[in-house]
């Protein structure tokens, strides 16, 4: 059985660890230089983070999802756990909470891209660069009346 709860301090680790085996698992495209530089902003920001998490029975995260203001800054899920529907699952609890949702997934990312858009989200540009001004194009994306 999988519960979706709010993070709690002591799930700061759990949450990199997981972000880590996702970004390694579907992030190829990404250089190794920008890979360390994500890992060192991740890893410093992920832990005091406010995320939804998917747990199951044993209260163990399995995958997580912050949104900010109404736009899901991420999303991941740990590779053990993928095909579960832990993904699905996060995204319906943030449209519960927020019903126009918007999110950016890199545009190398062609699974995620189609992941979104079976869930509903509608394209509504790209960026050339990524949040961190690097060569990774993003696809926007938004829930509902795009």
């Amino acid at each position: 059985m999988i519960t979706i709860r709010p993070s709690r301090p002591e799930d700061g680790p759990r949450a990199v660890d997981i972000w880590r085996q996702a970004v390694d698992a579907t992030h190829h495209f990404l250089q190794p230089e920008d890979r360390a530089a994500l890992d060192a902003l991740v890893s410093s920001f992920l832990p005091q983070a406010p995320l939804w998490l998917a747990v199951d029975a044993q209260d163990h995260p399995l995958a997580f999802m912050l949104i900010d203001n109404g736009h899901m800054e991420a999303l991941f899920v740990d590779p053990a756990a993928r095909g579960q529907g832990l993904g699905a699952e996060l995204v319906r609890h943030g449209l519960s909470l927020h019903a126009e949702m918007s999110t950016d997934v890199n545009e190398q990312n062609a699974q995620a891209v189609g992941f979104y858009e079976k869930m509903g989200f509608r394209r509504t540009g790209r960026s050339a660069v990524d949040g961190q001004g690097r060569p990774y194009p993003l696809i926007h994306l938004k829930y509902g009346s795009a």
